[in-house]
């Protein structure tokens, strides 16, 4: 059940319970526990628009954090059975083990199509089959929306931790640890941060402490690092207030990178301002040119939310942009070593186009200019 009274019925898989949620639309072919386990998807039920969802099944080393995250799962048909050597369990064991609920054998299409012209809607996945239509409408109608709550404080970590895990996979590092140079250590702030954000520093060779999203610069300044992350992240960024005070004296002190709402934070740090789009960017198949060098990268996207480039003051340059709408992709301050992009050059799912962007990150750190 939509907000706006649609109604579909099909088969339900998962958890068997009810939940309301956000509909967004993800275009990834394949890929789906990566984007059950994004964090960022808090508050949003995820309508896959791959018809075929399940038919590799689960697994532990796939998942992105521990556990899932968003309201519900929206397909058009889910394999009961999978086929994989790799696979450790079936998709609906998977959600009713993390209480998600899913509906599969409705028109995925049509949906896709309801968002992409209405914008986001709440959605209500029930197996209540004696209320009524106008009943269970308003029960969607009174449930809060994504930018009513901060979902940030519900997804980061409680406690500082280190993070040192690098690739497990065969393919190299974007910046490989230099024999015998200088280690760097970071701290990443956890907005929701997926695990191969991690991966990714860490196999940079840089030391990664990961703390709360409520954590003061001042605590960061004591560890003395040698730069920050800021994270990715579910909601709205303009309700993150702490982590905006934060990177404004951060941007100060250090080398900054942002991905995805650590993107967005910088832009409210310079004094831009964020909107929320129509339906946004969820897929692993988002076109980027660098504005930099002038190439084009497939990129791999998860936000309802963009910076207004109009908003920012002359001395923060676009550096990026989405190819599709001319959106903000990536930003980069004109005089401090601070840069940041919308998109998630990590993956997870998606194609790694955009590692370089941790390459970067990791000469910012030594001084080179970038």
């Amino acid at each position: 059940m939509l907000e706006d009274g649609t109604v579909l019925a099909g088969r339900g898989f998962g958890a068997a319970t009810d939940s309301v949620g956000e509909l967004v639309f993800n275009t990834s072919m394949t890929g789906y526990q990566e984007i059950l386990t994004d964090p960022s998807y808090r508050g949003q039920t995820v309508l896959l628009t791959q018809p075929h969802i399940g038919n590799y099944g689960v697994n532990h080393e796939d998942e992105e954090s521990a556990k899932l995250w968003l309201s519900g799962l929206v397909v058009r048909e889910a394999c009961e059975r999978a086929s994989n050597f790799r696979s450790a369990m079936e998709l609906s064991d998977y959600l009713a083990q993390h209480g998600v609920p899913g509906i599969d054998g409705v028109d995925t299409r049509m949906l896709t199509r309801a968002v992409r012209d209405r914008g986001e809607q709440r959605i209500l996945i029930t197996r209540d089959m004696t209320s009524t239509d106008a009943q269970l409408v308003e029960k969607v109608r009174k449930a809060p929306k994504v930018a009513d709550v901060d979902h940030v404080l519900k997804v980061t970590t409680p406690q500082p931790y280190e993070w040192k895990k690098g690739y497990e996979s065969p393919f190299s590092p974007p910046a490989p640890a230099k024999a015998g140079g200088k280690r760097r250590t970071i701290v990443a702030y956890d907005f929701g941060a997926k695990r191969n954000i991690l991966r990714s520093l860490a196999a940079c060779g840089l030391d990664v402490i990961v703390v709360p999203a409520e954590t003061p610069a001042a605590a960061v300044l004591e560890r003395k690092p040698d730069g920050v992350f800021l994270s990715n992240g579910p909601g709205d960024p303009a309700i993150c207030r702490y982590a905006i005070e934060s990177a404004k004296v951060l941007v100060q002190k250090l080398p900054v990178f942002g991905i995805c709402l650590g993107h967005q934070i910088l832009g409210h740090v310079f004094g831009g301002k964020t909107y929320k789009m129509k339906f946004g960017h969820h897929g692993g198949n988002q076109p980027v040119i660098d504005l930099t060098t002038g190439k084009v990268e497939i990129t791999s996207q998860n936000h309802s939310y963009a910076i207004d480039p109009q908003s920012l003051p002359d001395g923060v340059a676009m550096t990026h942009k989405n190819l599709n709408d001319n959106t903000c992709e990536g930003l980069r301050h004109k005089e401090l070593p601070v840069f940041s992009v919308q998109y998630h050059p990590e993956a997870a799912p998606g194609p790694h186009d955009a590692l370089y962007l941790f390459k970067r990150f990791v000469e910012l750190l030594d001084g080179v200019s970038v």
